[in-house]
């Protein structure tokens, strides 16, 4: 093992993330966000190496048909754990930041298994090429597009379905397997992968860029003219306040005041949460509000005071996609 076989083996996919990172001008994963995504994808590595080892040590199939068939679902599904959480937690908001940390979970991954195979068998420079910039850049890519596709679908949910993942996890599935079939010459494989991704890297942020910017322009507009009529008493006279004098028959007054704080408090926070965003796009970090936390405790305890039943009640005007949970989580501090 040689220092030049470490570094193709280890650096290539390592500087792939770094380029997507920096390529956000939204900021919108931190980087202890991007660390914690590569230990993620380095368990699901350790856990994937010991189930296929099991696999081979318990039956007769043969290594091969274990690598084309087997591994892809059991190495794309133990990479899939963290992304079912992180989406579940409302984490994950944007086309950005799914490609950012699907990358990293599957940089962590590609790190162990290179890691691994470096101390285990000793080959050619060529092999080295081949597991640095194409079975390393595979594992990152196929995971980075699980999360994006789960993420498309999760945001046309109201709620997380474990089974929204399962399309991004067969498309994962089905190229790991495809790339595991050395249809072609390894090196060609290897500099297909390292040629076509950067401009699928860039078409999908291109797109997410665009998606982030109508986000904001829309959020700011409904927030602010939601903001606007509360303040100026004249909810009574909006679809809200239509909403909210129909339900007085099924709620408590104090309830139905509760949904009415609730809304505005949302709207405001909406609002801060946007104007970061936009202040990170132009370059600048936004300073610390003191008075975020109590206002967060607030909300949450507002939410509890309305209870399940009036939280559904609200649905039409409480959004749920994924950007929108998202960006409770930004103020929190959690993203």
């Amino acid at each position: 093992m040689t220092l030049a076989s470490v570094l193709i083996a280890l650096v290539p996919v390592v500087v792939f993330l770094a380029v997507l990172f920096f390529m956000d001008r939204f900021k919108l994963v931190r980087p202890d966000a991007v660390l914690t995504a590569i230990a993620w994808g380095a368990v699901a590595a350790g856990v994937s190496l010991w189930m296929n080892g099991l696999l081979l040590d318990v039956t007769n199939i043969p290594e091969g048909i274990v690598a084309r068939y087997l591994a892809p679902p059991i190495e794309e599904a133990a990479k899939a754990v963290p992304l079912i959480i992180w989406l579940k937690r409302g984490r994950i908001g944007f086309l950005v930041d799914a490609a950012i940390v699907g990358f990293a979970v599957g940089t962590g991954f590609a790190l162990v298994e290179n890691v691994h195979y470096l101390s285990a068998m000793s080959g050619s420079l060529a092999l080295w090429v081949v597991r640095g910039f194409g079975t390393a850049l595979m594992h990152s890519g196929t995971t980075a597009i699980l999360a994006m596709i789960a993420r498309t679908l999760h945001n046309r949910s109201p709620v997380f379905r474990p089974a929204l993942m399962l399309p991004g996890l067969l498309v994962a599935v089905v190229l790991h397997s495809l790339y595991n079939q050395f249809l072609v010459a390894p090196l060609l494989a290897t500099a297909l992968i390292v040629l076509v991704f950067p401009y699928i890297v860039m078409f999908l942020f291109k797109k997410s860029e665009r998606e982030t910017k109508s986000w904001l322009g829309t959020g700011f507009d409904t927030d602010q003219e939601l903001l606007r009529v509360m303040r100026a008493g004249e909810v009574s006279d909006t679809p809200v306040g239509s909403y909210l004098k129909g339900l007085q028959t099924s709620f408590p007054p104090e309830v139905i005041v509760d949904m009415m704080c609730l809304l505005r408090l949302r709207a405001e926070l909406g609002i801060r949460a946007k104007g970061i965003l936009l202040m990170r796009e132009a370059g600048f970090e936004a300073d610390a509000d003191p008075s975020l936390p109590a206002k967060l405790d607030e909300m949450r305890y507002l939410e509890r005071s309305i209870g399940r039943t009036g939280m559904r009640a609200l649905k039409p005007f409480i959004h749920t996609s994924t950007q929108d949970l998202w960006q409770l989580n930004l103020l929190d501090g959690t993203q």
